[in-house]
């Protein structure tokens, strides 16, 4: 049994690393880095350096236009400039948080949704679409961070200058002290700590002193860019993750409908196509049987023989078609007896390894063997593959299913095929499903589930 698809799913395409398909686009967009960007400390310092700097002089060209406009829109209130103005005044608010949600997805490589604003449809009258931003909550916050954030960006500001100016200044002062006009009866900072006057004094305090700062500007920085940037993300982007948080949970109800119905219409084909026929093959044998009995007794037994084999034939198949829908070995044992049961019926070698953790919640485990089943199904029909692999991991808190054969490849998430139903089905319970599978092979299926907060 080769393991060659196990090379290629752990290898070229690692599970753990894999971009998930995106699916439908949401709602609201994600800017930035999906994590915690990963850079060096001085690349840090150095951001967060900039970002503090560059917030005072923007907040308070924002906040001097803003405040303008506010108080012109506030002396013209009794006309009907007054609210054209106020609503100009809230889209310059929104250009403000634009700008600030950019410097914090480019400065600090921070993940930034961007909000869905309350958009006027075309076919409103003109004051219905001139006031529209004023009808908008997140519009409110923008103008509300318009006018607020000078005070957090002043502090920012401060703290960054301050902090590399005392570094700065009190490393290289031996040097360019040299250039300062001396004299024995001026006291400096060594005179009046208690060590001594004079230039070599001075020049040791203060070197000191800047190694001190020195060693405590990341922290600083830090400190004063969260405080500004901790502002701006309560304010400019927490609606936009509760707007996320709701369009995620309202496609996941709708996949989850769209999957259930999906599988109760093909529940039904199957029964309609398999059972119920063989029932009815089997009630008309069973007639011609019992007419037959009085006339042609070993007749009519041959018959109820082959009644017989039909009745263990569509127990056999209702027991197949039960574990489409619930498995019970996954219900008594597990993930991991289930998902053996089913790879030792595979017509195709497999090679497996399952390593979960204990005390899946009863969705994930379904939604994972169903992974299983649908992409071992697509092996045997489709791939013509010689040998397949199966990895079921944790990778943080998410549970990650690989499976890979080295068959004709080409599968792909059309629609009406299976996995699109399988990517459904997934979508109900926040996971995602991708498929990498060029024609030629070989084809390699990854899932990641949410394994949630008590795994």
């Amino acid at each position: 049994m080769s393991d060659a698809p196990t090379a290629r799913l752990r290898e070229d395409v690692p599970v753990a690393t894999l971009s998930p398909d995106p699916g439908p686009a949401a709602p609201t967009g994600l800017t930035g880095p999906a994590g915690p960007a990963r850079i060096g400390p001085v690349s840090r310092v150095l951001r967060e350096t900039g970002y503090a700097i560059s917030a005072f002089p923007l907040a308070w060209f924002f906040f001097c236009l803003v405040v303008t406009g506010l108080s012109l829109s506030a002396g013209l209130i009794v006309l009907l400039g007054g609210v054209l103005v106020l609503s100009a005044t809230v889209y310059l608010a929104r250009g403000n948080a634009v700008v600030e949600r950019l410097r914090l997805r480019d400065l600090l490589l921070r993940p930034v949704r961007m909000p869905a604003y309350l958009t006027p449809r075309r076919d409103q009258g003109f004051w219905r679409r001139a006031t529209g931003p004023l009808r908008d909550p997140q519009s409110w916050l923008d103008l509300l961070w318009s006018l607020v954030s000078p005070i957090t960006a002043s502090i920012a500001f401060v703290v960054a200058v301050s902090w590399w100016a005392a570094a700065l200044g009190g490393l290289s002062y031996w040097f360019w002290q040299r250039y300062i006009p001396y004299s024995p009866d001026e006291h400096g900072l060594a005179w009046a700590l208690g060590f001594g006057n004079g230039r070599t004094a001075e020049s040791w305090t203060d070197l000191v002193v800047g190694i001190l700062f020195a060693l405590t500007l990341p922290f600083a920085i830090r400190a004063a860019t969260l405080l500004h940037s901790g502002l701006a993300r309560l304010m400019l982007c927490s609606r936009a993750e509760l707007q996320h948080e709701v369009a995620q949970v309202t496609r996941g109800r709708d996949a989850a409908r769209e999957a259930e119905a999906t599988s109760l219409r093909r529940l039904e084909r199957d029964i309609h196509d398999g059972p119920q026929q063989r029932l009815v093959r089997l009630t008309m044998d069973l007639g011609r049987a019992r007419h037959r009995l009085a006339e042609d007794p070993e007749g009519a037994a041959a018959i109820i023989d082959g009644a017989l084999a039909q009745a263990q034939e569509t127990v056999a198949e209702l027991r197949s078609l039960s574990r489409g829908v619930a498995p019970p070995l996954l219900v008594d044992r597990g993930l991991e007896a289930a998902v053996a049961e089913m790879l030792g019926q595979s017509p195709v070698p497999v090679t497996a390894h399952v390593d979960v953790p204990e005390g899946l919640a009863p969705h994930v485990e379904t939604a994972a063997y169903f992974v299983v089943a649908e992409a071992m199904t697509n092996v045997a029909k489709h791939s013509g593959a010689s040998s397949a692999t199966v990895n079921i991991v944790r990778a943080g808190d998410q549970l990650q299913i690989g499976v890979g054969d080295d068959g004709v490849g080409g599968a792909h998430l059309a629609k009406g095929l299976g996995l699109a139903g399988l990517r459904q089905r997934l979508a109900a319970v926040d996971g995602t499903l991708h498929v990498d599978s060029p024609v030629g092979g070989p084809t390699i299926v990854v899932a990641s589930i949410p394994l949630g907060s008590d795994t």
